[in-house]
């Protein structure tokens, strides 16, 4: 914790032109105002009795992000910058590329320039004093996508569990037994949460699931790519693949075409979330579409509501559901000769993941 000292000699000024500042009690020239200023902000000192004008609102908020090149997340960021603009705040956009070191930094920075509130899609990890030191400083919180471990706030999620079951339910419907998946990072709770609805989807339909068909990517298109090569390659093959972002989608067709796989006559592929450009895929892919517009949106309403005392008491968890589109690329399996009335083996070690926010 910074003390008076400290922020006097950051600034090259006196303890008492600090205090001054503070407190309002004698003029200060406007140059050694804003040293002084700075020196608090960067220093992060926080008095007990501060002064109106460290107080005031800024109108200026903080979303932070995982990943930027995953075009989920600026749909999202577009949402809540339109909803921002109209009640006259600025959006500042920072990327943690999924490192809570990173994120650490930046919700400090955000806070020495006080921003009003913080959007957050926390990245995983248990260690969240950041978020709670900002929320004690003043700076509401909001949550989307994913929940901040440990810490009660405002939050706009996805029902990631049930529109990943409501997916496979279809390739089973479709005639799909032996069915892969290929999972985000399941440190992160939307991961996490596909996953469930995906077990869940099988346990219904009491299919038992294959260990070798579960396998793990991070989000991004390379993993994609490897592990469909992978499911692609196998002798056994799957029937179905169900891909849990657009990024990786984009790596496994690319894996597919590579193998001389087609779909849907060899593999048939659903994903969660629509590729980039997934309107110009043939056959048309059959997905789980995430509204991310309307998440940004929605959490930039609450989080300012919050900031301006409008919204008060207990803090909102906000689930949005998403939507499934049925392409050609889940057709019928029946004629397809790697079907399978069960799935040969069984999966438990990823059934001993909860449902907290972070592990």
């Amino acid at each position: 914790m910074s003390t008076l000292k400290q922020v006097a000699k950051e600034a090259h000024v006196s303890v008492g032109t600090v205090s001054n500042v503070i407190r309002g009690t004698a003029h200060v020239s406007p140059e050694l105002r804003e040293r002084v200023l700075t020196a608090i902000r960067e220093l992060e000192y926080y008095p007990g009795a501060i002064a109106s004008d460290l107080v005031k609102q800024t109108y200026m908020l903080g979303m932070v992000l995982p990943d930027i090149t995953n075009p989920f997340f600026p749909e999202m960021m577009r949402g809540a910058e339109d909803r921002a603009y109209e009640r006259g705040y600025l959006l500042v956009t920072a990327d943690t590329d999924e490192r809570i070191e990173r994120e650490k930094k930046i919700v400090s920075a955000l806070r020495s320039r006080r921003v009003d509130g913080i959007l957050l899609a926390a990245a995983p990890g248990k260690d969240t004093r950041h978020v709670r030191a900002a929320m004690e400083a003043g700076i509401s919180v909001v949550c989307i996508d994913r929940s901040a471990s440990g810490i009660d706030t405002d939050a706009v999620l996805l029902d990631n569990a049930g529109g990943a079951q409501r997916c496979v339910r279809h390739l089973i419907r479709a005639g799909h037994h032996r069915i892969a998946i290929i999972t985000g990072p399941l440190c992160v709770q939307s991961a996490r949460e596909r996953f469930h609805g995906y077990r869940d989807a099988l346990e219904e339909a009491e299919i038992r699931i294959a260990h070798n068909l579960v396998q793990e990517g991070d989000y991004r298109k390379e993993s994609g790519y490897k592990l469909g090569r992978k499911l692609a390659k196998m002798r056994d093959r799957p029937s179905a693949i169900f891909v849990c972002n657009g990024m990786m989608t984009l790596g496994v067709l690319e894996a597919l075409e590579e193998v001389g796989i087609q779909c849907p006559q060899d593999i048939a592929l659903a994903t969660f979330d629509h590729p980039a450009e997934s309107s110009s895929f043939h056959p048309r892919l059959t997905t789980v579409v995430q509204p991310g517009y309307e998440i940004g949106s929605r959490a930039a309403s609450i989080l300012m509501d919050r900031v301006e005392g409008r919204l008060k008491g207990a803090y909102l968890t906000v689930r949005i559901s998403p939507t499934l589109t049925v392409g050609e690329s889940t057709a019928s399996a029946q004629k397809d000769g790697n079907l399978r009335s069960t799935n040969a083996g069984t999966f438990n070690s990823l059934n001993t993941f909860n449902d907290s926010p972070d592990v």
